[in-house]
């Protein structure tokens, strides 16, 4: 996997990655305008999201070692969602079969659904005994099967770096190689240590700011508390972070390592710009996108933001999350128009027009799913 143009004809493997980057408009708020936010279009990779990148990559490099064999060897590994569909969808073009561990918890719908087709096994675990419960299911499952192999994305250093050979340089050619903050969120940590370390490489002045959901700021020494920003915050420090290992008071928001920056977004905050963007841009997104774009607008307003190029990854498509609560209204809406399991009228005598959405909404007097105001000046 390169930033190397593809040729014209290419495997579906190769269309990982050289994703496109696009400025926000509509839905930028007066303040933030003095500034240019760009949006890398991750969700336009071949499994949907920025994690094929490092799923590709993990088992490529580790086919390069010898580690494992298609036909012989079972990928396993615990995720959040988006990494375990990179797997499965590697898994799938590759041969070999795959495990993939997710938090039993509604907004993996989705997510299951889509390795189940890719032809993956998912198991799912306890949600109450986090990362933690996870990471003991996995060791289990290799000590018991030789042939499994835990490509292990929150410490494995193939992770990073990819986005320090693909991704960074991507953001840097695509912004005309002028980038002064780079923004993302804390998952495994591995794109804000690869992008923020080649970044700084070109540009030393060039900010780099990690962002973590409000309740779960693990990274400034807080404890893990339950949100809404899926993909963020596992409930364990990044590896590829400066303070991994570090006692949670020894932590704290000054600069360190690549970061110059430990922001937070809350999930209502998420969402509410996840439901802004989409219908003032028209850009479907997820909830770690509206985070970080919320992020976004919040330091383009700075006074010394003036003029500033800001860049955030955009992991994966607003599609991706039906089964979350940004989708509450609509998913209830939805199923009093389509209930389940509802015949379809066969009576030719019923009118033309059996549903409309605005009288929905009327009757329920509730807001429409895309209620906040759009961004003006």
């Amino acid at each position: 996997m390169d930033t190397a143009p593809l040729p014209p004809a290419c495997s579906y493997l190769e269309t990982v990655g050289n994703t496109p980057m696009v400025k926000l408009d509509r839905c930028v708020p007066a303040a933030s305008k003095q500034a240019t936010i760009l949006c890398k279009l991750e969700m336009q990779n071949p499994g949907g999201s920025l994690k094929d990148r490092i799923a590709l990559n993990m088992i490529e490099e580790a086919e390069a070692r010898g580690d494992i064999t298609p036909g012989k060897t079972t990928i396993i590994d615990f995720t959040s969602g988006n990494t375990g569909i990179g797997y499965a969808m590697v898994a799938a073009a590759k041969g070999y079969k795959c495990i993939v561990i997710m938090p039993k918890v509604r907004p993996m719908l989705e997510r299951y659904l889509i390795c189940r087709q890719f032809g993956a096994e998912v198991h799912l675990f306890n949600p109450s005994l986090g990362a933690p419960g996870a990471l003991k299911y996995v060791k289990d499952q290799l000590a018991a099967n030789p042939h499994y192999w835990w490509p292990n994305q929150l410490g494995n250093p193939d992770n990073p770096a990819v986005h320090e050979r693909t991704t960074g340089p991507e953001i840097w050619k695509l912004a005309g190689g002028a980038v002064d903050y780079f923004i993302h969120g804390i998952g495994t940590g591995g794109c804000v240590a690869g992008v923020g370390k080649y970044l700084k490489s070109v540009n030393p002045k060039c900010r780099v700011i990690a962002l973590e959901p409000t309740e779960a700021r693990v990274h400034t020494g807080a404890s893990p508390k339950p949100h809404g920003v899926v993909g963020w915050a596992p409930g364990v420090h990044s590896q590829f972070l400066d303070g991994f290992g570090k006692a949670p008071e020894e932590l704290s928001d000054a600069p360190r390592g690549v970061v110059d920056e430990w922001g937070h977004v809350a999930t209502s905050e998420a969402v509410a710009t996840c439901l802004q963007v989409t219908s003032a841009e028209g850009m479907m997104v997820g909830p770690s996108s509206g985070a970080a774009i919320k992020y976004a607008f919040d330091v383009a307003a700075r006074p010394e933001a003036k003029g500033s190029t800001i860049v955030v990854v955009l992991p994966s498509h607003g599609i991706r999350y039906v089964a979350h609560p940004l989708w509450a209204a609509v998913n209830a809406e939805a199923n009093e128009a389509l209930p389940p399991g509802e015949a379809p009228c066969s009576d030719k005598e019923q009118p033309i027009l059996l549903w409309a959405s605005e009288e929905y909404k009327k009757a329920s007097q509730l807001p429409s799913p895309a209620s906040p105001a759009r961004a003006t000046g």
